[in-house]
């Protein structure tokens, strides 16, 4: 007997509207299905998101007919799994409920084997109203509990256990969908169930055993299968219910993050009746040391026993509509994670959980994964009916998740601590509703310590440490920081250097998105930042003017729209960079910094690194650069201006390079060869120069360094004042020769943030970089559309923006 798959077509109806019955693919979403059968809009497009909100007014059904045979039915059980069942479910075979689901975080397995019949059988699943929903919860609770008004446009989903964004955020479009977004199937039991495997590794002086526990049905006497690497044993099944096997190995291979080391991944296999379980292994040991020191308390991620700087980003779901999740693009985004050299993505609060594959392939880049429980921005019910619905996903998706090594910590919530201070009710009665949040919080430390004990829960995001409700935000000297002083509340790029956090684990500014983003969804007619369609493509309400008053404080003002988009992105890359390459400068102080974010779900002005399209934005570029495992980040004291070699390595690294301090006409003021061995995990000085040298000469010249590290050519530039507006900067005339993939650039004057863009797919192998003078740099084009690139390549830089 085999696994009888549901995937593929099903029928999409609504109550509501009569007249609807449309192909739906599954796993996939209803706004999806509605757009591919013409009877909305593509909701991305131009303003047609205030056009599909009737669609979350509907109930909507899915159906579908399967077959099944006389051998599936001679089976012990027939179990149908259905996981990401998104949110207000009831489940029917041939007319009989099988389940009703409220949670769309929680993984079901049902038999339905006694509402099974020979041949055809159908299963509907009928999606009620979560806007309903969510309004009568509010109604019966005891106390208010505030929603995140600036973010959600339907009130109260705080209360329903959907994905919060999917009501909007300052990022994103307001789609409540509804649908599977997980593999269905049907699983024939012979005899007895294989429910799951898990793995505890248990390490000695340079040797690890691995323990590999297998849940099944309370039955003893069937033989179970389990491979580990080359290595297999047979054992047979306990009458508890979990059979354990131990493997030891001698000489494990290590699991690393990216940039210090390999990720090598033991096959683990378990076979029992005709069932299997198939996971990869990383062998690694994790602690997370918050001990106390001089300044407050560290918060340092070690990985086998070697100190690691967390370098990346915050991820958000991938797609606004869930069918458009892909393997593919999973890929796309994480191995752009790891080619800008992060090693870490945080899974914030307010997404999902994310799909298997997503972990899976982190596990494979290096890419350790900080895992925010869902709950984000908003306060939260503490009821025991909201507590018995949250108490199986947050045990079922510690299970899922648990045996993949890039997993480094649990988050109870993101902000849900600072959103106790936000909102009148919880402001005016701060008490009860810390205590209303304490009692949740505990709740969910306890069940994930129940369910893995190898991993640290930390409370909040971002948060002092356990059982300390102050101010994050502020507070740099333990913890993990959220920083947002730059974007919200309007001061310059130095705040950054006001600051020490020991873990910043988010901070952002925004930008536009690129011209060749823009006409993907922005007609020509609304090419202008004020235009009905640009400015619903800002969710966040202050957005655009931010963007436009910083222009004022620091550039001279774009001359028109393209460029406008352009120093968008330049602006952006100043701010994180600003902070990133202080707080690298100023590390083993500083351990972790995730800007905010990685990626958007739809096309949108807004905080990330990566465009909608996959696009890499100039950030990415920059961080490329300041993420890479060895950097020469420029410091700035009272008295002098320093260059620094900044090692995220377990081995010794040899950089040689030139410094130049030049001015904007060209000429070489100043000029010092780099020649340096930086010890393993180092952060020396290896360059100075006393501030009086080029006071005179600071608003006419500039400061550059180049160094090749092991064969990787990392360049970094640093100006006396931020605001660029106020250097003599010269016209650059840039010649443009593309042969093929390779494209040199030669400029007569100093060009900074040249910035390579064209119309098609594929990135750059280095972009927004500064140029100087008579000196060609040879770019080469990463993809597969040469002709798009030929027509449409177009190179900026910060001289002819204006």
């Amino acid at each position: 007997m085999s696994q009888i798959s549901l995937n593929g077509d099903w029928t999409l109806t609504s109550p509501t509207h009569s007249h609807i019955a449309i192909p739906m693919t599954i796993p996939g979403d209803n706004y999806h299905a509605l757009f591919n059968a013409n009877i909305i809009a593509d909701p991305y497009q131009e303003t047609n998101e205030e056009h599909v909100q009737w669609v979350r007014e509907c109930d909507w059904h899915l159906s579908r007919s399967f077959s099944i045979s006389q051998d599936d039915l001679n089976a012990k059980a027939l179990l149908l799994t259905l996981s990401r069942l998104d949110t207000l479910a009831d489940v029917f075979i041939n007319g009989e409920q099988v389940l009703s689901s409220t949670n769309m975080f929680q993984q079901h397995r049902i038999d339905i084997k006694p509402f099974i019949v020979l041949g055809d059988n159908i299963i509907d699943v009928h999606f009620a109203r979560v806007n309903e929903e969510g309004k009568q919860r509010a109604q019966q609770l005891s106390m208010p509990i505030p929603w995140a008004v600036g973010n959600n446009k339907v009130p109260h989903m705080n209360l329903i256990r959907k994905t919060q964004c999917h009501s909007g955020w300052d990022w994103g479009i307001c789609l409540l969908v509804s649908g599977i977004y997980d593999p269905v199937y049907i699983d024939p039991i012979k005899h007895i169930t294989l429910h799951s495997v898990h793995t505890e590794q248990i390490w000695h002086q340079g040797s690890v055993d691995v323990s590999v526990s297998i849940k099944h049905d309370l039955m003893s006497g069937h033989d179970i299968t389990v491979t580990f690497g080359e290595r297999i044993q047979t054992i047979t099944s306990h009458e508890q219910g979990e059979t354990t096997v131990i493997f030891p190995i001698e000489t494990p291979e290590l699991w690393w993050p990216s940039g210090y080391g390999e990720q090598p991944l033991y096959p683990l296999t378990i076979e029992l009746d005709g069932q299997s379980i198939s996971k990869k292994i990383g062998l690694r040991q994790l602690a997370l040391n918050n001990k106390a020191d001089a300044i407050g308390s560290a918060m340092e991620f070690i990985i086998n026993g070697f100190p690691i700087n967390s370098k990346g980003a915050n991820w958000i779901p991938m797609d606004a509509m869930p069918s458009l999740e892909s393997e593919t693009r999973y890929r796309d985004l994480l191995s752009s994670a790891k080619d800008a050299n992060m090693n870490m993505i945080r899974v914030w609060g307010g997404g999902q959980y994310e799909s298997d594959t997503f972990y899976e392939l982190c596990d494979e880049l290096g890419l350790m994964v900080w895992q925010d429980m869902m709950f984000a921005c908003s306060l939260y019910p503490s009821t025991d009916a909201f507590m018995k619905e949250v108490e199986p996903e947050i045990r079922q998706q510690v299970q899922r998740l648990k045996n993949h090594a890039s997993i480094v910590l649990w988050c109870g919530d993101n902000e849900v601590i600072g959103a106790i201070g936000w909102y009148d009710e919880s402001k005016h009665n701060k008490t009860t509703y810390t205590v209303n949040y304490d009692r949740l919080n505990r709740k969910i430390a306890q069940w994930i310590a129940e369910e893995d004990p190898s991993r640290r829960f930390w409370t909040s995001s971002p948060c002092n440490g356990d059982m300390d409700f102050g101010d994050a935000w502020h507070n740099d000297n333990r913890g993990d920081m959220h920083f947002w002083d730059v974007w919200h509340s309007g001061k310059s790029f130095n705040a950054y250097l006001d600051i020490k956090p020991r873990f910043c684990s988010e901070f952002g500014f925004q930008s536009w998105p690129s011209f060749a983003e823009v006409k993907r969804f922005v007609p020509e007619s609304d090419w202008n930042v004020t235009s009905p369609t640009f400015e619903g493509h800002q969710k966040n309400g202050r957005g655009n003017s931010i963007i436009t008053e910083m222009f004022t404080r620091y550039f001279r003002f774009p001359s028109n729209f393209e460029q406008m988009l352009y120093l968008s992105q330049v602006q952006q890359s100043m701010a994180i960079k600003t902070g990133c390459e202080y707080w690298r400068a100023i590390s083993p102080i500083c351990r972790g910094m995730l800007y905010w974010q990685l990626n958007d779900n739809w096309p949108v002005s807004s905080w990330s690194s990566i465009e909608y399209s996959g696009r890499w934005k100039q950030l990415h570029y920059h961080a490329k650069r300041f993420f890479a495992p060895t950097y020469v980040p420029f410091e700035e004291t009272d008295t002098e201006l320093q260059i620094r070699a900044v090692n995220d390595n377990r081995f010794e690294r040899h950089i040689d390079g030139t410094a130049y301090w030049m001015d904007f006409n060209g000429e070489v003021l100043g000029q010092w060869p780099i020649n340096y061995s930086i010890e393993p995990d180092g952060n020396d000085v290896i360059w100075s120069l006393c501030k009086e040298k080029f006071q005179v000469s600071k608003n006419n010249s500039f400061f550059f360094v180049e160094i090749d590290v092991n064969g990787e050519r990392i360049q970094n530039t640093w100006f006396a004042t931020p605001k660029l507006k106020q250097l003599t900067i010269k016209k650059a005339n840039i010649e443009v020769i593309q042969e093929g993939d390779r494209i040199t650039l030669c400029s007569d004057n100093p060009a900074f943030f040249v910035h390579l863009e064209h119309d098609g797919k594929g990135r750059f192998s280095d972009s927004s970089f500064t140029l100087l003078p008579n000196t060609p740099i040879t770019i080469n084009y990463l993809g597969d559309d040469i002709e798009t690139v030929t027509k449409t390549l177009r190179v900026y830089d910060l001289s002819n923006s204006y």
